[in-house]
Formats: structure tokens, C-alpha cells, sequence
């Protein structure tokens, strides 16, 4: 009960139909019991003047001669009372002038053998002046009383028309049965109109959210759509928050690139002054020249990339990428005489982020393939069915030496060469595993079915076209 209440505080549209829902209960209760007591009230008021139309007919046929003997002129108009148990009765008491009344003079043939008692206290009325008394056969009556005093005697009178009670309750119930019926398809059709309401009334912030799913998506870098006039001021508000993030992105992207141009370009004079130094000191100047400048690519990549990432909608298409490294590489290591296979790399994956980063990243890993390859590398990328949803793996591997299990994991550390023989500084995987880790992803190596070392670089993405889901070899749970 707790949990449900809880989900109902934090839930809009639960809100507003626990409310709508309650009025429209509390409503529905109140104009039943309304209704029913007003529809009693007539058929009350409807009885008694029925009975005091019969009343006057019996005021009317009382006689008393000159001896004081009472009796009935003419006999009243309703055949029911002509009727035994018919449910209309009426009787005549004598009242003598102290003591209990005497037994009943004269009553209706309706009555057959009974007679009508009165409780010894004063009966209370009940609406429109009617009085419940017990009927014939263990019944129930509602009664119409009057005491009279004729002229022509000392003696009073007291007379009473009765009519059972079923008179009154019988249509009170079938009233009452066809109320909630009526109530109840009532409260459904406001049920479903309050449902129907609240659902239309709060689409305007499904589709808020769906817009707000493409941005960070990627299929759209703003808020589009007109919305109501209680939700687009905040839709405005968004987009000027995007629009000022992106020129913030922008303003960093520019500054780390004059920041990359303001120190490449003295390492740059360093390292042609260090090319002409044939010595062993011109040696070690280019080596640090190199790892300076490494060094700087790595961080400003890991800068970019942080920034690409806080930045909703960036998309770029996969193939052009993996196509554009393949064809560099190739002639690259032509000399080796390396095949490089991108005919699995389908035209409809999509990377989330910058295209600079996965040229960085796929560049490292396809360039450390060929350099390693004896003369086959495979790239191919997948919709990763992983516990992590909107990934894409990419695969790369080589049918070179490969590596022990032991050290799989090393090769990703800053400064780590397998190969000391072998060019290169160490830090080519490390940005690929800096960089993934910024977009949310993670790389990995594993036994490549060509024979040699494969490294799946896990990123954001999706593809365009319906894929099968794959679950590489290596298969983290990300």
C-alpha cells in the first residue's frame, strides 16, 4: 500500500485521476442518497394526499343521529377497500371522554377480521405527516389520522386511513435499482472522460520527453514542435540552454585547438632541430619530442571527447570512417603487402559522439592490427547484445603473433610496449581505453578467430536498419 501510495505522489497523471477518480466517487454517492430521498419525500407526500383524499371522503360519510349513534352515510369511493388485504384500509374509533378509546366502530371490509391499534404512547409522524403502525398479517402501514368532534354528539372520533407500506416501498426500491444503475454507467462514462482527459492533457509531455530522447539521442540538436502555452515557455527555456552549452562546447573546442597549434608548433621546431643532430644527444630530443607530442594529442583527445559527450546530438556515420583509415593503412603498410577487410562494416551504424574521436580511436587499433599482422586484418562492427542497451562492438583483429592471456589487459596501460623492437610510444591503446571510457564504453582484447590478437571497442550507437544483436567473443557485461 505504501509503494502504491508512493508511485501515486510522484506520479502526475496518478495525481490527477486519484483526484478526478475521488470527486467523481464522492459525487456520484452524494447525488444518489440526494436523489433517492427526494424521489421518497414525493412518493411520501404523493401517499398522503392520496390518503387525506380518502380521509375527507370519510369525514364526509360519518353521521351521528340524535342519539348519539354513529354511522357511515355511503361507502367510500376505492374499490380496494372493498378488497381483503387489498393494502388500503380504513377504521373509526370512539373516543369517550376519559379512558382508553373503545374497539372500533366501523372499518373497512379491506380489513376483513382484524381491527387497527394504535400503540398506547402518541405515535411520531414521519414525512409528510404520515404515522407507521402495524398492519394486518404482521405488516407494515403508514397511517393518516384525524379526531373529529360532530355536532350533533358529545363524542369524538378518531379516524384512520391506512396503506401498507410496500405501496411506498416498492416503487422507493425499483427507483433506486434503475438510480444506480444509471449512477453507475454515470460514473464510468466520467471515469473514461477523466482517463481520456488526463491521457490527452498530458500528451503534450510524452512528446516533450520523446523530443528531449532524440536530442540526446542525436537525431536532433534542439527541441522542435509547438507545444501549449503552459509547456513552451519551458521547451524555450531548453533550447536556449542548448544553444548556449553548444556555443560553450564550441568556444572549448576552439581553445584546445589554439592551445594544440601554440605548443605543437615549437615541438615541431624542436623535432627538425633535433632530425639535423645526427648525435646521441639529437637522438634523445626527438624521442622526448615525440612523447611530448603524444602525450599532447592524448590529453587534448580526452578533452575533446569529454566535451563531445556532454554534448547532446552528435552522430557520425561508421563506414566513411572505417573506409577512409582502410584505404590510409593499406598504402601505409603496402610493403607488408596487408589485406585489410572492411566488407562486414555495414553502411547504417551510427557512433554517438565526435567523428575526430572515432577516427582516433579505430585508427589506433586498426594501425597497432597492420603493424602486428602478418599479412590478414578483419575490422567489423555489430549492435552489441550486451547488459549495457545502445552499444555498438567494434571488432578488430589480426592473424599476428597474438598474445598471452596474462597479458591482454597490459597493453592498455600508458607507456606499455610488448615490443621494444617494434616503433611507437605506448600510449595508442591507452587513448583508445582513455577515450572509450569517456563516451561510457570500454575496449578489450581477446583470441582472434584469424589467429592473432582481437580488440573489441565497445561505444554508443545504433544502426539504422533492424540487425541482429551479437555477443562477441571477448563479451563484457557493459
Amino acid at each position: 500500500m505504501k509503494r502504491v501510495l508512493g508511485e501515486l505522489h510522484h506520479s502526475l497523471r496518478g495525481r490527477l485521476l486519484a483526484g478526478t477518480l475521488t470527486w467523481i466517487l464522492v459525487s456520484i454517492l452524494v447525488a444518489g442518497w440526494a436523489l433517492s430521498d427526494l424521489f421518497g419525500q414525493h412518493m411520501a407526500r404523493q401517499l398522503a394526499s392520496e390518503l387525506s383524499v380518502h380521509m375527507n371522503q370519510l369525514v364526509a360519510a360519518l353521521s351521528v343521529d340524535e342519539q348519539g349513534q354513529a354511522s357511515l352515510a355511503f361507502e367510500l369511493s376505492d374499490t380496494r377497500l372493498q378488497q381483503p388485504y387489498s393494502g388500503l384500509y380504513w377504521q373509526i374509533d370512539r373516543l369517550p371522554p376519559e379512558g382508553p378509546p373503545s374497539e372500533a366502530l366501523y372499518h373497512s371490509r379491506s380489513l376483513w377480521d382484524q381491527t387497527l391499534r394504535l400503540p398506547p404512547a402518541t405515535p411520531e409522524t414521519t414525512y409528510a405527516g404520515l404515522v407507521p403502525l402495524p398492519g394486518p398479517r404482521n405488516g407494515s402501514m403508514l397511517a393518516l389520522l384525524r379526531v373529529v368532534t360532530p355536532p350533533e354528539g358529545t363524542a369524538a372520533y378518531r379516524l384512520i386511513i391506512a396503506a401498507d407500506r410496500h405501496i411506498l416501498d416498492e416503487p422507493l426500491a425499483e427507483f433506486r435499482m434503475l438510480l444506480v444503475g444509471f449512477l453507475g454507467l454515470l460514473a464510468l462514462g466520467l471515469t473514461t472522460v477523466a482517463i481520456v482527459q488526463v491521457v490527452v492533457g498530458l500528451r503534450p509531455l510524452a512528446l516533450l520527453r520523446q523530443r528531449l530522447a532524440d536530442v540526446r539521442s542525436g537525431p536532433a540538436s534542439r527541441i522542435e514542435g509547438r507545444f501549449p502555452n503552459e509547456v513552451q515557455p519551458l521547451v524555450d527555456e531548453f533550447n536556449a540552454v542548448l544553444h548556449r552549452n553548444g556555443e560553450i562546447v564550441q568556444h572549448a573546442r576552439t581553445q584546445a585547438g589554439n592551445l594544440a597549434h601554440a605548443i605543437k608548433t615549437p615541438l615541431s621546431i624542436l623535432a627538425n632541430a633535433a632530425a639535423r643532430e645526427q648525435t646521441p644527444f639529437g637522438h634523445l630530443v626527438a624521442e622526448q619530442v615525440d612523447l611530448a607530442t603524444r602525450q599532447v594529442e592524448h590529453h587534448l583527445a580526452r578533452a575533446r571527447a569529454a566535451a563531445a559527450v556532454r554534448t547532446p546530438g552528435m552522430r557520425s556515420e561508421v563506414q566513411p570512417v572505417i573506409r577512409g583509415l582502410a584505404r590510409v593503412l593499406i598504402k601505409l603498410y603496402s610493403d607488408k603487402g596487408v589485406q585489410l577487410n572492411t566488407d562486414a562494416v555495414a553502411d547504417s551504424f551510427i557512433f554517438k559522439g565526435e567523428q575526430q574521436d572515432l577516427q582516433e580511436m579505430l585508427g589506433n587499433l586498426m594501425e597497432n592490427a597492420c603493424k602486428w599482422a602478418d599479412r590478414n586484418v578483419q575490422v567489423s562492427v555489430a549492435v552489441h547484445d550486451g547488459d549495457t542497451p545502445g552499444m555498438i562492438v567494434f571488432h578488430v583483429e589480426d592473424d599476428g603473433p597474438g598474445l598471452p592471456e596474462a597479458q591482454r589487459e597490459t597493453i592498455f596501460q600508458r607507456g606499455v610496449r610488448m615490443d621494444e623492437r617494434m616503433p611507437g610510444s605506448g600510449l595508442g591503446l591507452a587513448i583508445v581505453r582513455d577515450l572509450a571510457t569517456a563516451y561510457g564504453g570500454s575496449v578489450q582484447a581477446c583470441a582472434s578467430s584469424l589467429g592473432g590478437l582481437g580488440i573489441n571497442l565497445y561505444l554508443p550507437g545504433e544502426s539504422l536498419l533492424p540487425t541482429l544483436p551479437q555477443r562477441s567473443a571477448c563479451n563484457p557485461k557493459v
